[in-house]
């Protein structure tokens, strides 16, 4: 058989012979004198020393080094503190639903575009998403998601009927909820249909003064009707209409007769996702029976075959929404006109739905994905829709865990590498877990160690891994120029593993998403003030922020040379550049008819942060309307009034100012008290000085209330941009801090003093 190498300690080998000669050189070491026995022991403990201090100091300095990570970098997991009984991490998505208008199907804008304010809910205006999984969970039904969203129209009130993934049980129960608002707001009645299997789209229809609802059961293996006994929470089962597991169905009427499209993919060679039959009946009881060209579609997943929604009517033309599951499922929307339905016929073509994807990507409560339409014409002849959204793919629970391990067993991997490297760890498997070290054995283990292929060969291969740690050694010889680059390189990626690792474990979908008010959502508007010279700020700060959750438009302050084109800005939402005439500081709260926002985020054009801390904010502003919320906190105080950084305030644990560079304030009441006739002295010493507008607004707010006007969110982290374009406009501090103090005297003779105003500041995460 050959000589098999045996690891002795360290990297060192013996070599005994094949068959029993190794047996008798693994007695010879069990029964070795207690000298040899206690060197070998020793030699061993200092090395498992050296390795168990190497690995100590190898996991501090990357936990250290993720916890730096994990607090400025990860924005948190929103999505699961959303409600305390439900809003889990789901594999199926995190769905949610919004409410669209329009005058025509075609022509179908999101809630937020239509300005509908609701003050009982601090949201100006009301956006989407409007049904969540809190809405479920705060009416006692645990739900991970929403989806599959259904209207009842019934008057001026909507019902509206979908999927509620329970918490619990982990199968789709029938919520409902109803509207009194068209949509703006819902009550949540409760569970409409529960069942011991998973229930799901929610087709509800009338027929012969009755109302029915046809739920996706197919975990039953057929397709049932239930009538309602007590709308819209009370319902019976009224027949078993097909003996097929039909997913995603809808019952029509069209040309005297009624037509059953649906999804069944348990037929052999069926394919999923990309099928669909019709079938046809006098009655939406039946008896049903099946198209002459069924299946209609057996094709691509991408192509739209299985129903996304309740089919609709418009200019006599009949519609119909499919799922495009290609990239991942419903993974959007595809519209098809019916030109001809008849028991042998069929024939559908694709026409445009007119919906724009968000450009937000995960960031947008729809941003992945969408997969249901439910479009239906009041009787004031608006149209009204409800469409559901995700902004996680399907399986990115999974997906993520799957990344994170793989990330962290690289981790691991490379650490043994670098302790190789080091000469901390002697080889990759343990000199205990070798047979000479097992202690003492009987005659059979001999005899099976002698006769065993598999022994002798992972002997054979724990000595060559073990081998290999002083042969790497040699070869890269850390303590070389080449060596030290090489040991830099595996550190450099051990830690961009871990934390990629750590993102993909603990940094959820890796959104930043909104932050509701008592389940409800809004948006605001970003205003900021700039020039020619600072244009590369602009392009960068546009392109950042405009995929931010809340932001509903742009607003570019022009003040000096030419406007850059709007094509030149990558922006995810409007852009809209105001040129003024005359260069002042003033402009920056004129008062903008156009703002269709109650908040606007005034945020200069050089700081850049994350979008959950201006997210943060926007909630904390909502919560405060009646203040300026803001990010850098000032306090002026001492005799006279002087201007100090933002660390003084931090000393005396307490600040009465908040820079507008960085603030939430209400647009209409801000700018207002900025161009009333009280302020015309304040505008006039800002456009002497060139300096201090957000000095006057704070005394200016100071002044007409005498409770706190000012509140601070802390910024996870901060970053001046005008540092790396040496465009900053205040580049001298004492100059600057000069004028500043100069202005909070004159301000103070004005408008009176705003030092003996503190607000202390809140331990808010």
């Amino acid at each position: 058989m050959g000589s098999l190498p045996i690891v002795v300690s360290g990297s060192t080998t013996v070599h005994g012979g094949g068959g029993c000669g190794g047996c008798r050189w693994w007695r010879w070491c069990n029964n070795n004198n207690s000298t040899a026995k206690n060197s070998s022991s020793g030699s061993d403990g200092c090395a498992s020393s050296s390795a168990f201090v190497f690995f100590l100091v190898a996991f501090v300095c990357l936990a250290s080094i993720v916890g730096i990570y994990c607090r400025f970098l990860i924005p948190p997991n929103v999505y699961t503190t959303l409600s305390s009984l439900g809003c889990n991490e789901d594999n199926e998505g995190s769905w949610s639903i919004g409410v669209y208008y329009g005058d025509s199907p075609f022509n179908l804008k999101p809630i937020e575009e239509a300005n509908v304010w609701r003050n009982k809910t601090s949201a100006w205006p009301v956006a989407n998403p409007v049904v969540t999984c809190a809405s479920a969970s705060g009416a006692s039904f645990p739900s991970n998601f929403v989806a599959d969203p259904f209207l009842y129209v019934q008057g001026d009130i909507l019902y509206l009927f979908f999927e509620a993934k329970n918490s619990i049980t982990m199968q789709g129960d029938i919520g409902v909820a109803r509207s009194t608002d068209k949509g703006a707001t819902w009550e949540q009645l409760g569970v409409a249909l529960d069942e011991d299997w998973h229930l799901s789209y929610p087709y509800v229809f009338d027929y012969n003064g009755n109302t029915y609802m046809m739920p996706e059961g197919s975990a039953k293996g057929d397709l049932r009707l239930y009538r309602a006994v007590k709308f819209p929470t009370e319902w019976k089962l009224e027949k078993i209409i097909m003996k097929k597991p039909l997913v995603d169905s809808f019952i029509i009427q069209h040309d005297g007769k009624y037509w059953l499209f649906g999804s069944d993919h348990s037929g052999i060679g069926a394919k999923k996702n990309g099928q669909l039959e019709i079938w046809y009946s006098n009655s939406p009881l039946g008896p049903w029976n099946p198209h002459k060209k069924n299946p209609i579609y057996n094709t691509d997943k991408s192509k739209g075959a299985r129903n996304g929604g309740r089919p609709f009517l418009y200019d006599g033309h009949l519609y119909r929404a499919g799922q495009d599951c290609g990239e991942t499922y419903g993974r959007r929307l595809h519209l098809f006109k019916i030109e001809a339905l008849t028991p042998t016929e069929y024939k559908e073509v694709e026409v445009p739905l007119g919906l724009k994807e968000s450009m937000k990507g995960r960031n947008a409560w729809n941003g992945a994905r969408t997969h249901q339409l439910d479009v239906q014409q009041l009787s004031t002849g608006e149209w009204v829709a409800v469409m559901d959204g995700d902004r996680v793919p399907s399986g990115d629970v999974n997906r993520r865990f799957i990344l994170g391990f793989a990330s962290v067993l690289g981790v691991v991997m490379l650490v043994i590498l670098f302790g190789m490297l080091l000469g901390a760890v002697k080889g990759l498997v343990p000199l205990s877990w070798c047979p000479h070290n097992i202690g003492k054995r009987s005659d059979a283990t001999f005899d099976w160690e002698r006769s065993s292929l598999l022994s002798n060969r992972m002997r054979l291969f724990c000595s060559r891994l073990n081998r290999a740690s002083s042969s790497l050694r040699a070869r890269i010889k850390p303590k070389t120029c080449s060596g030290g680059f090489v040991l830099a390189l595996i550190f450099l990626v051990t830690v961009v593993l871990m934390c990629t690792g750590v993102q993909y474990i603990y940094g959820g979908s890796g959104a930043q998403e909104a932050y509701p008010l008592d389940g409800r959502y809004s948006q605001f508007t970003l205003l900021t003030m700039t020039y020619d010279a600072r244009l590369w700020n602009l392009k960068m700060y546009v392109k950042h922020y405009s995929r931010c959750s809340s932001v509903r438009e742009i607003v570019v302050v022009w003040n000096k040379g030419q406007p850059p084109e709007l094509s030149e800005l990558d922006s995810a939402v409007p852009v809209r550049i105001r040129v003024e005439e005359q260069n002042s500081l003033n402009n920056r709260f004129k008062v903008d008819p156009l703002i269709k926002t109650r908040a606007v985020l005034e945020l200069d054009d050089d700081i850049m942060m994350p979008c959950d801390d201006v997210e943060r904010g926007f909630k904390v502003w909502r919560e405060h309307p009646e203040r300026i919320v803001g990010f850098y906190p000032r306090l002026a105080d001492g005799n006279p009034l002087k201007y100090r950084a933002e660390n003084h305030a931090r000393e005396h644990k307490g600040y009465n100012m908040i820079l507008t560079g960085a603030a939430f304030m209400d647009s209409k009441m801000a700018f207002e008290k900025y161009w009333s006739d009280e302020a015309a002295a304040g505008r006039a010493v800002v456009d002497k000085l060139f300096n201090c507008e957000d000095v006057l607004l704070n005394y200016l707010y100071a002044n007409a209330s005498s409770s706190s006007t000012v509140e601070y969110v802390k910024p996870a982290w901060a970053i001046d941009t005008s540092k790396f374009s040496g465009v900053a406009i205040s580049r001298n501090t004492r100059t600057h801090y000069g004028l500043r103090s100069s202005c909070l005297q004159k301000f103070s003779e004005l408008y009176g003093s705003i030092s003996s105003r503190k607000s202390e500041f809140h331990l808010r995460n």
